[in-house]
C-alpha cells in the first residue's frame, strides 16, 4: 500500500473509473431501463470520460488534489444533463474541499474522500439510506468509513469494509420502493430491482479502494 495519494494518482484513478464505467455502460442501462429511461450507463460513462480527459489535462507535477476534484466536477457537469451530473459534481466539490489545496495527502485520509462525496451526493439530491437512490451505497460506505476512522481502526480493513458496505448499500436497493427519482413513479412496480446509481457508486467505490490497497 502506497503512503499518500498524490494528484498523479487520482487523475490515474480518475481514468481508471471512466474505463469501469465505459465496461458497465450496457449493464447499467439495463438496470435503468427496468426502473427509469436506461440511459444511466450512458451517463456515467460519458461524464467519466469527461472527468477522465479533464483531469488528464493538467500537469500533475503542480496540480492539486482539489485541482483534480474541481476539474473532474465541471467536466463531468457539463457532459452530463441527467440527475446524476449535478450529483457527482456536487460531490466532486465536496471532495476538492475535504482533499484540499495540497499536492498529497496520506493515504490514512482516504476514507475521508468517500465521506465528502457522500455528503455532497446527499446534499444536492436530499435522499436518505432506503430512498433506493445511489446514496444506499455511497451513504452506507460513509457510515463504515466514519466508523472505522473514529475507532481507529487498521485502513486496509477501513477501506476493505467501505467497498463491501457499497456493494451491499447496492443490492439492498433491489428490497426497497423508490422514494425519490423517476423509479418513485413506478410505486411498488420498483421492488425488484437493483437501482442503477446504486450500482454505478458501488463500481466507483470498488475502483478506488482497489487503487488505494494495490498502489
Amino acid at each position: 500500500m502506497r503512503r499518500e495519494l498524490t494528484a498523479g494518482d487520482l487523475i490515474r484513478e480518475v481514468q481508471l473509473i471512466a474505463a469501469r464505467m465505459e465496461e458497465a455502460r450496457d449493464e447499467l442501462c439495463q438496470l435503468d431501463g427496468l426502473i427509469g429511461d436506461g440511459d444511466h450507463g450512458v451517463a456515467m460513462a460519458e461524464g467519466f470520460a469527461a472527468a477522465a480527459k479533464a483531469a488528464t489535462a493538467l500537469d500533475p507535477s503542480s496540480a492539486s488534489l482539489a485541482d483534480v476534484f474541481n476539474a473532474s466536477a465541471k467536466a463531468f457537469l457539463n457532459a452530463v444533463g441527467a440527475s446524476s451530473g449535478p450529483l457527482y459534481a456536487t460531490a466532486f466539490l465536496r471532495a476538492a474541499k475535504a482533499a484540499g489545496a495540497r499536492s498529497s495527502m496520506p493515504i490514512e485520509e482516504t476514507p475521508r474522500l468517500v465521506v465528502a462525496m457522500a455528503e455532497g451526493v446527499k446534499a444536492r439530491g436530499a435522499a436518505e439510506i432506503g430512498d433506493k437512490t445511489m446514496f444506499d451505497a455511497w451513504g452506507k460506505a460513509a457510515e463504515t468509513a466514519e466508523r472505522g476512522l473514529a475507532e481507529g481502526t487498521d485502513l486496509p480493513l477501513v477501506l476493505e469494509g467501505v467497498r463491501d458496505a457499497a456493494r451491499k448499500g447496492a443490492e439492498a436497493t433491489k428490497a426497497m420502493t423508490a422514494g425519490k427519482g423517476r423509479a418513485a413513479r413506478l410505486g411498488d412496480r420498483s421492488l425488484g430491482h437493483i437501482d442503477p446509481g446504486a450500482a454505478s457508486a458501488a463500481l466507483i467505490v470498488d475502483a478506488w479502494v482497489a487503487d488505494w490497497l494495490d498502489g
